[in-house]
């Protein structure tokens, strides 16, 4: 399993130069991917913008949307905005996409909330070449490799017809297990060989605990009182993070990003040590 960081793009305050630095850090470092997170009502820096300054300042690290909410752009858009990507950065994208859960997100882009899921089928199919107006198809397999999250039936059978692979939510590794077991069940069950990649994700609080579950707490506060137990299962100390990469890796995990909930510096630092 490899194991990659997030970028702080989502923790209010961050600087511009604060995650070119920290893009700089992890290009340098033990990790595989650099991954970001996507809200459009919140203090966070777009997704694509931030990647997009990340493959400048970077030469080997993969860059990863873990996930981007594509409905809340159009298919000609969010296609721009990842082969753009893929352009400054050419073979280091993975595009992660799934219908997000705040409704709020929807009624700022404009976009319907009630047909999310059809929508982002519609983009899958366009990203992939079977819709006539994007004649290039440059996604999924050998190009850009393609990720569809999300729990529901509706969300696997989806990836398995559109995507290379199952982005998870996050949650312990007992979650990611049963998960990890139903996308492999959905892509068999179309018939597509092999497996697909199973990527998953956690948030780590090393240098300051109290305040990274303060932020996990307003991040997911539209979730009502499971904020709490999200905020409570930030990673705090090098076991605690050790113990959650090997049980992603004994439940089959191909690839784990750990997202700060701090843009303190110090937490990429102590995250590498822990991983080297």
């Amino acid at each position: 399993m490899q194991v990659g960081i997030g970028l702080p793009t989502t923790v209010p305050g961050v600087t511009g130069t604060g995650l070119l630095d920290w893009a700089r850090a992890a290009d340098a470092g033990p990790f595989s991917t650099l991954g970001v997170l996507d809200r459009l009502r919140y203090d966070s820096v777009e997704p694509f913008a931030a990647l997009s300054a990340a493959a400048a300042v970077t030469t080997r690290i993969g860059l990863a949307t873990m996930i981007a909410i594509g409905p809340l752009r159009s298919p000609a858009l969010l296609a721009k905005q990842a082969a753009a990507i893929d352009a400054l950065a050419p073979g280091r994208l993975t595009l992660g996409l799934a219908v997000g859960a705040r409704r709020d997100d929807y009624a700022a882009a404009g976009a319907d909330h009630r047909t999310r899921g059809r929508a982002l089928s519609t983009q899958l199919a366009y990203l992939r070449g079977e819709i006539a107006e994007f004649p290039v198809p440059r996604f999924g397999g050998p190009g850009v490799g393609l990720l569809v999250g999300g729990s529901s039936g509706a969300a696997l059978a989806r990836m398995a017809r559109y995507g290379d692979g199952y982005a998870h939510g996050g949650g312990p590794p007992r979650a990611f297990a049963s998960a990890a077991a139903k996308a492999r069940a959905a892509w068999q069950d179309l018939g597509r060989p092999g497996s697909p990649w199973l990527w998953g994700q956690g948030y780590i609080a090393l240098t300051d605990a109290d305040r990274g579950r303060d932020y996990l707490r307003d991040y997911y506060a539209f979730t009502g009182p499971f904020a709490e137990r999200i905020a409570a299962g930030a990673l705090t100390t090098a076991r605690e993070v050790r113990d959650f990469i090997r049980g992603y890796a004994d439940a089959g995990c191909d690839e784990l990003i750990l997202f700060p909930s701090t843009a303190d510096p110090a937490e990429a630092e102590r995250l590498a040590e822990v991983v080297a």
